[in-house]
């Protein structure tokens, strides 16, 4: 049962019959008597077989004529999984499409950044997941629209354009005919409401997930001026398409709450500064790639846990992610300085580059200041003015360099074996930096690191005569994780929230 595919529709409706609140995302329930259309875990009363159709995407659902439920929300669901798994040109076109690359450049941009004609594309899409790509934007562009509806104080015209709608004669008509209900009538149902200057909203993130292990790993690795951290928190500076701005996440554990009612999908909450609220959805989409918001935490730690290497290490964080990135470029570029150095000493280097070439921003939270330099401000930088060692300084330039005349492209659009075959080609770039950039900014699942130092020692500590010798083979396809779990055992520890910091 994939969503980049042709849907089972006997494992769907046993989906649906035990509601199993894993396949939240996976696919859709459409229910002809009632012409809505709900997530697997719906907990209205299971239709009859005869009764239903099943789609790939929400967006498929509209197509066909349904109305989203009032009940379980089905666009509230995180993504699918497998569009990082399979990583097809259909969940490269889906991550481009939640990106808002569509409202921006049009589905001729669309199609460049894939690599198909505009038409073969709509085919693609279509065929795969139900609905071609200028409603699959209207979908996103929908569900945008009610998380602010029902969660912020902003206005609705202000809702409708930072959503990405055109006019708001479309906004109107879209909200009428995918909820049933006007945007006066969403708002009224709203269950929270926005600090003054802000956009505050909860990201939806599959349970388990081991919040308070991604914000070590944040703050452990962050750069000074473009991201902070304290107790339970993280923020930091966003280089958006019409702007900057800042996002400060409140990082907790999650349990999984797979077998209880209203379980199965958690949210962290981030609170948004943005200078142009057409941002918000780009925002909210890169923020949920740092935090690997799609991954089914269940599948990857039943398959990891069995191992008899790893499995007591996965059973001690239930839930961890690998943490993606808001900017590939930047994660790209922070590799490149952190080539055979020390984490502390790569954070101090990119500390010295965001002063030096970053530009500066305002922002309510202390500390941050800059955002981090674009690829094309590096590019033009002399190598040997750069705070590393000359060899190092111009492979950070060449690569920069090739971000900029878009040589090498990280927005998860081109294939990810073409983007490695890209990498390596660049003087000072091998395969340890090709293969990191493919885990934390293409949102690679399977990729291990077999020369890194640290991972190497782990894996001769943790051979024993009972447990036997570590065999990455056996991690497949979530060698990713495995390599966090490794990780994990050395990242520090970031201080506790006091109990004055929970009840504020």
């Amino acid at each position: 049962m994939t969503p980049t595919g042709h849907l089972d529709t006997e494992a769907c409706y046993r989906a649906v019959s035990s509601r199993d609140r894993r396949f939240d995302g996976v696919f859709y329930t459409a229910v002809r008597t009632t012409g809505i259309y709900c997530r697997p875990s719906c907990p209205a009363r299971t239709p009859a077989p005869g009764n239903v159709t099943f789609h790939p995407t929400a967006a498929s659902a509209h197509a066909a004529g349904y109305r989203a439920c009032k009940r379980c929300l089905p666009d509230a669901t995180p993504g699918s999984p497998e569009w990082d798994v399979a990583a097809d040109v259909a969940g490269r076109a889906m991550r481009l499409i939640a990106d808002g690359l569509v409202d921006r450049e049009g589905v001729d941009g669309l199609a460049r950044r894939v690599g198909y004609t505009p038409r073969h594309l709509g085919r693609l899409l279509t065929q795969e997941l139900g609905a071609g790509p200028l409603a699959l934007a209207r979908a996103r562009r929908a569900q945008s629209a009610r998380v602010l509806i029902e969660t912020t104080d902003l206005p609705l015209t202000d809702v409708a354009f930072a959503a990405g709608f055109a006019s708001v004669r479309q906004f109107n008509e879209t909200l009428r005919e995918i909820y049933a209900s006007s945007p006066s009538e969403l708002r009224g149902r709203r269950a929270g409401a926005r600090s003054a200057g802000a956009v505050t909203m909860r990201l939806p993130v599959r349970t388990p997930f081991a919040g308070r292990r991604m914000l070590d790993f944040l703050a452990y690795h962050l750069v000074p001026g473009v991201e902070v951290a304290g107790p339970g928190w993280y923020g930091r500076t966003l280089d958006l398409p019409h702007g900057s701005g800042t996002v400060r996440l409140e990082l907790a554990d999650l349990p999984d709450t797979s077998d209880r009612a209203g379980g199965g999908t958690g949210f962290v909450t981030a609170e948004f500064r943005l200078e142009d609220l057409r941002d918000t959805a780009a925002a909210s989409e890169r923020v949920r790639r740092l935090l690997d918001a799609d991954c089914d935490p269940r599948a990857v730690d039943e398959h990891l846990a069995a191992d008899p290497v790893l499995g007591d290490l996965v059973r001690a964080t239930p839930g961890l992610r690998v943490p993606g990135q808001v900017d590939g470029d930047e994660t790209a570029i922070r590799t490149v300085i952190g080539q055979q150095v020390s984490v502390t000493g790569a954070r101090t280097v990119a500390g010295r580059l965001v002063a030096e070439h970053g530009r500066l921003v305002q922002s309510d939270v202390p500390g941050l200041t800059h955002l981090f330099p674009d690829a094309a401000t590096l590019a033009a930088a002399d190598p040997t003015t750069l705070p590393m060692p000359r060899a190092r300084g111009r492979a950070l330039v060449g690569l920069a360099a090739a971000l900029a005349d878009g040589r090498v492209l990280l927005d998860r659009g081109p294939d990810r074996d073409d983007v490695r075959r890209a990498l390596l080609e660049l003087p000072g770039i091998g395969p340890w930096t090709a293969d990191y950039v493919a885990m934390r900014a293409l949102g690679h699942p399977d990729v291990f690191l077999p020369t890194d130092l640290a991972v190497r020692r782990l894996l001769t500590d943790l051979a024993t005569p009972e447990r036997g010798d570590p065999d990455p083979e056996r991690w497949r396809p979530w060698r990713s994780y495995a390599l966090m779990h490794l990780w994990n055992t050395l990242m520090p520890d970031t201080p506790a929230p006091s109990r004055a910091d929970e009840e504020n």
